[in-house]
């Protein structure tokens, strides 16, 4: 057995941190075989603009939760009012339990807001890079050169 790092290969000496993005899709695997409840969707709005919608029938606002924390986004749901006991279900389709949702969220990006309409809870997110952050083109002097030009010439 090789006591070598399973990215010691040429292939991996050429991207930088691969060791995190196979992380990263490690926990969205885990996550993906945990639960599928409640349904969702991702949707690019612009080129900064974000939104992800859950299916969340028959929850109150009250019973749901957004939190931030270390560049991931939890959304919890909690139900907190159960059905009658007297209610006999002749069909159960509406889930009656509590999720927890995590989404891992891009270097940038930010909640900016959320509501809920016709059982969909809309979370607005935002990827605002800072100025400082953002590419640009560097232009390349000829410092050594010139310096040497002014010499000869004084």
């Amino acid at each position: 057995m090789s006591n070598r790092h399973p990215f010691a290969h040429p292939l991996f000496a050429r991207v930088v941190g691969i060791d995190r993005l196979l992380s990263f899709a490690d926990a969205a695997l885990s996550q993906a075989v945990e639960s599928s409840f409640p349904p969702f969707n991702i949707v690019k709005i612009d080129e900064s603009g974000y939104k992800i919608e859950l299916a969340v029938a028959g929850f109150e606002i009250a019973d749901l939760g957004i939190e931030t924390k270390e560049r991931v986004l939890y959304v919890t749901g909690e139900r907190k009012a159960a059905p009658p006991e007297e209610a006999t279900f002749l069909h159960r389709g509406i889930a009656n339990r509590s999720f927890k949702r995590e989404f891992q969220l891009a270097e940038f990006v930010e909640v900016k807001g959320a509501s809920v309409k016709n059982g969909i809870l809309s979370i607005d997110l935002v990827r605002e890079v800072p100025e400082a952050q953002k590419h640009r083109k560097i232009d390349i002097g000829v410092a050594a050169a010139s310096a040497a030009a002014e010499e000869s010439v004084g």
